[in-house]
């Protein structure tokens, strides 16, 4: 397969994302991870930091890049070639978001097509969200985000 798009705002980048990303790799030529820059939301981490972050979560998959993107997502995989995007699912309520999303893409962009990979099971609980949450009260993030940005996570939630 190809090159294939994971698309997300990773803020931050959690250990369910990096199993997303690490299977992905094993499926496909390559692999670009998108980070969604929105401006509607107010994200931890700054589009910029949520590249370099993850770009030092993946720098050991040789077929995985990061790479920042604003707008459509059907316009970033016109722009980088590719029909395929990637999404992980870890429930049902993500399934029905996603599948919609699958639908309008297809629906903008009709080569599209878009693979559901289904968390696993030491991660379907886990979520950006989760992680701030546990993060903002001191909790420990070990297993939850790759150990080298839990320092970096952990500074800003507490500075």
């Amino acid at each position: 397969m190809k090159t294939v798009v994971y698309p997300g705002s990773f803020d931050p980048c959690t250990n369910g994302h990096l199993d997303i990303i690490a299977r992905a790799a094993k499926l496909a030529d390559k692999v670009i991870v998108a980070v969604l820059v929105n401006s509607s939301k107010t994200p931890l981490f700054t589009a910029e930091e949520r590249v370099a972050l993850l770009k030092t979560a993946v720098s050991a998959y040789d077929n995985v890049e990061v790479q920042a993107f604003s707008g459509l997502l059907v316009d970033f995989m016109k722009m980088v070639d590719s029909t395929v995007i990637i999404k992980g699912i870890r429930a049902v309520s993500d399934f029905e978001y996603e599948f919609q999303m699958a639908l309008t893409n297809h629906t903008l962009f009709p080569e599209i097509e878009t693979l559901f990979i289904p968390s696993g099971k030491d991660y379907m609980f886990l979520s950006s969200s989760i992680v701030k949450e546990i993060a903002k009260y001191g909790g420990s993030l070990e297993g939850l985000v790759p150990d080298a940005l839990i320092p970096v996570i952990n500074k800003r939630c507490h500075p």
